[in-house]
This record gives structure tokens, sequence and C-alpha cells, in this order.
């Protein structure tokens, strides 16, 4: 294996807000006819006065130059997953074609506010996206219209409240059960929609446990939310009866497509019992997903409770045969978000789904599922780690690993390791997650990876254990190589710190200049 030396760019580059000068233009606007700029005042002098600017904002004044290098700058200081081994576990950050993003772009000029009758190849896809989805998840029925899974898991909730509020019983069923190896994005979702979060605990297995199940579901029982195989890697094969659990109690199951991409063409949540289920396109269907988006996360639903889906649902008129979008759902929620998805991310989900088909879908699970096993066998006969819960029982498409050993005879923590993976140039894994395990860290290769890539990460892991027993301070101070070494993470999460937008950095430094 020939090893990659990594060198990552170091340019020390500024903000925009410091760049530039005075006077500086990076377009040039063309000439306004002194009628326009009669109309332009007309319309200005109905708007509000407190919507009124009569200011221009002070922004900073760049040339094309200057941006196009910028931007150029930072992306070579940047790590995404078209350089290297990304195995951020739960993310299922894999390798996204190029030629789903060339698709995508073919509706760069289409205005959400066209004409039905102007866009009917756009929904003809977006339709036969839809039903590829119900087909994948066996959900009766598709909205597009979530634009992320937190996004899907809150529409879920929401659709559990209206469905118990149509039978009369929503002041009744109040408490939403989660199992305490979920996302954490699960609580909060059900907590936004209303409901009491009841935790039920793991098993031995690292599967729900299932006396605590029957012990928390009630006549409150709304319904429950579970991913499956959970977020040990582990499935969960008394899914059944766990199933019927809820059901009997009267409450709904919710699935957390976060971790779909293992059971493609193997398992669909809707055979297993659940009612609804949020698909994140963007991580089981290649789509750019790094740094909080873009994402779309489609929820389908059982032939019940598809009148609850949010307007507009795609739909198409046989007689007429012509798609449109359909307003008219009396029981519908209503609406999730602005106009109808994130339609550049769902196009690229098409053409994912289509150029690997059935096939190739069940082969991407198949892979997967052989890359993690492949990993967690090689890195639990590493020094200082371990494999919690049901040892010897396959993983899915992630594993997790406990570097609790290392970090109580090195001082060593899991952060630590993963910081100094980023010197080997790799992407670290996600790091104290799920919460169920200490020091945890959670590797998801996925598909993308090739065998090569593994057994570099296993050799990398393999020296940061012995870095970690002969000399701690190397691996406790990582990263040494990346353009920005350690920082302080309290205070770079800090309010007082952060500037994520113009108007924060100039009030930051006016405040500044008032301090003695």
């Amino acid at each position: 294996m020939k090893k990659r030396m990594f060198h990552q760019a170091q340019w020390n580059e500024p903000v925009l807000l410091q760049l530039g000068s005075k006077g500086r233009k990076g377009y040039v606007p063309p000439k306004v006819s002194e009628e326009a700029k009669k109309r332009a005042g007309n319309v200005l002098a109905t708007l509000p006065k407190n919507l009124q600017r009569t200011n221009l904002p002070s922004l900073p004044e760049l040339s094309e130059v200057e941006v196009a290098r910028h931007f150029t700058r930072l992306s070579q200081m940047n790590y995404g997953v078209d350089l290297g081994f990304y195995p951020l576990g739960s993310c299922t950050m894999k390798y996204n074609p190029k030629i789903n993003d060339v698709l995508a772009s073919q509706i760069a000029e289409i205005h959400p506010y066209e004409d039905e009758d102007s866009v009917q190849g756009l929904l003809e896809i977006l339709y036969t996206l839809s039903k590829w989805l119900a087909e994948i998840t066996g959900t009766y029925e598709v909205s597009l219209q979530p634009a992320a899974g937190a996004q899907g898991e809150l529409l879920g909730a929401l659709i559990m409240r209206a469905c118990h509020k149509n039978n009369r019983c929503a002041d009744k069923r109040t408490e939403l059960i989660v199992p305490d190896s979920a996302h954490g994005t699960n609580p909060a979702s059900g907590t936004m929609a209303g409901f009491k979060i009841v935790v039920v605990p793991s098993d031995e297995n690292g599967c729900m446990d299932l006396k605590a199940l029957k012990a928390a579901v009630s006549d409150c029982t709304a319904g429950l939310m579970l991913t499956n195989p959970n977020t040990l890697g582990i499935f969960e094969s008394n899914i059944e009866e766990i199933a019927e659990i809820v059901h009997e109690a009267g409450g709904l199951l919710y699935y957390d497509g976060a971790n779909l991409n293992p059971i493609l063409g193997k398992a669909r949540p809707g055979d297993m019992g659940f009612d609804i289920v949020h698909i994140n396109v963007h991580k089981t269907f290649g789509t750019p997903h790094g740094g909080g988006g873009p994402g779309a996360g489609p929820v389908g639903v059982c032939k019940e409770l598809a009148k609850f889906l949010p307007v507009p649902c795609l739909g198409f008129d046989e007689k007429r045969k012509r798609y449109f979008l359909d307003y008219h759902r009396p029981n519908s929620i209503g609406k999730i978000r602005g106009f109808y998805g994130n339609v550049a991310v769902l196009l690229r989900a098409y053409a994912y789904i289509l150029s690997l088909g059935a096939e190739g879908l069940e082969e991407a699970a198949e892979t997967s599922v052989l890359n993690a096993n492949y990993l967690l066998k090689k890195l639990s006969k590493i020094r200082g780690f371990e494999v919690p819960y049901a040892k010897g029982i396959p993983r899915k498409h992630e594993c997790v690993v406990s570097a609790k050993t290392l970090s109580k005879e090195t001082g060593v923590r899991a952060l630590d390791i993963s910081k100094r993976i980023l010197d080997y140039g790799m992407h670290s894994p996600t790091t104290y997650f799920p919460l169920i395990v200490e020091e945890a860290l959670m590797i998801e290769p996925t598909e993308s990876a090739e065998k090569e890539e593994l057994d570099q990460f296993v050799e990398v892991t393999r020296k940061i254990s012995d870095e970690a027993y002969s000399n701690p301070d190397i691996v406790k101070k990582a990263p040494h190589n990346t353009a920005i070494t350690r920082l302080d993470e309290v205070k770079a999460s800090h309010p007082r710190t952060m500037a994520l937008s113009w108007r924060m950095h100039m009030k930051r430094n006016v405040i500044k200049a008032a301090a003695p």
C-alpha cells in the first residue's frame, strides 16, 4: 500500500469582511433609465417607513478577482469526500457522483412560482422519485417537502399529533418514546411537536429493552421513534414485537431513516411495522451535505396517514396525462417549509437511484455492511480499544468502538484520537456518540471506501494507539499538520467570539472600539 503524505494548504486566509478596499467592484450593473428609477421610487413610497432603507448597508467592497481567489484558497484548506476517507458515523458521507450534480444544475433557472404546465418534466421526475422512495421504504405515499432529516422527524411527530387529534385523543396521547441510543434530534423533534419524551434503556445487546418498553407504553403513548439498525450498527431483531407492543398501546411507530443505507433492497421499514418513515436522501442517495447542508428528508406514511401529509402533494391526472401540485387536502398539517422541497438535492437522489437500479442499491448496502464489519474486526485488535455491546454479532453500516481502556491507561481520550487522525489526512469518526458508550468512536466507512483506504485507517489508528502509550502528549495536543491547530472549543463556540454574519462582525467591532 502506497502511503500518502498529507499537507493541508495554509493560506492564513482572512474573512471577506477583512478584504477589499473602498471603491472596488466585482460587478457593474447595467444603467437604469430615469423612468425605471421613477417607478422604483413609487414602489418604495408604498412601503411602510420601518421597511424603507435610506442608507446602503456597510458591506465589504471587493473585486471579482479577490472573491474568486478567496474561495479557491478556502477550498484548498478544506477537506471533503472528494479528497479522502470520511468515516463520520451515522452521517453516511459517501462519494457523490458528478453526473448527479450535472442533472441538478439543469434546474438552476426554474423559478418555484412557474406555472405547472411549464415544468411538467420536473414534476414527472419528482413524482417518480416519490414513488421509488415509497417502494424502497414500503410506505403508501411520500412527501418530498422536508429539507432535512430533522425536519422530516418534526413532520413525522406533527403527523402523529394530527392523527391522534383526528381520533379525538390528542389531549391524552402526550408521550413520545425514544431509546437511549437515539439520535439527539429525535427527542428534540418530539419536544418541538409538543410531546413529553420518555426514554427507554438499551439491553445488554445494545438493542431496545423489551421489558422496559412494555413498562413505558400506556394510554398516554403517542408513538415510538426508532432507527433500525440502531446507532450501534445493530439490527433490532425484535422489531416486529416492538411494533406490536406500540400498536397495541394505541401508538404509532416512526422510523428515523438516517441508517437506511445498509438495508436497501434487504428490508423495508413499512414491512417491519413502521407507520411513518423519513429518508435522509442526502445520505442514502449520494448528495453532498457536509457542514450542515444541503439536505432533504422526505417522509413516507402508511395509507391511513396519507391525508395528513403537508401540502402541496404531487399528483398525476390519468385522464389529462398531466402532473400537478395538490393543495386540496383538508386534513393536511399544512406546510413544513417554503415551496416544494429542496429540489436540487432530490434531483441528485433521482439520478443516483436511476443509475444504480434495484440491484445496484442492494449491492451498495452489502458493500457498506462488509466495510463496516471489516473495520470493526481490525480495530477491535488494536491495543486500548474494545467493542461495546453484542460482541461477535455482525454490525450493519457502521460500528462503534470504545477507547475507554486507552483513556484510562494513557489519558488520551476519544476526542484526542479524532484530532490526531486529521494529521494523517483523514476525517475523524463521530466522537462521543452514541451516549451509551464511554469514549465512543462511531465509524461508518460507506460503500465508497476501497479496501486500501480501510487498511490505511486501521494503520493510522494503530499508530495513534502506539503514540498514546509511548508519547501521549503528541496525541493530546493534536492536530499538528492542519491549517488550524487545536482550538479552545468552549471559546470557539461561544456567542461572544463567533461572528457568523456581517451584522455580528460590525457589532463586535463597535463593542471593541468602545472598550477602554
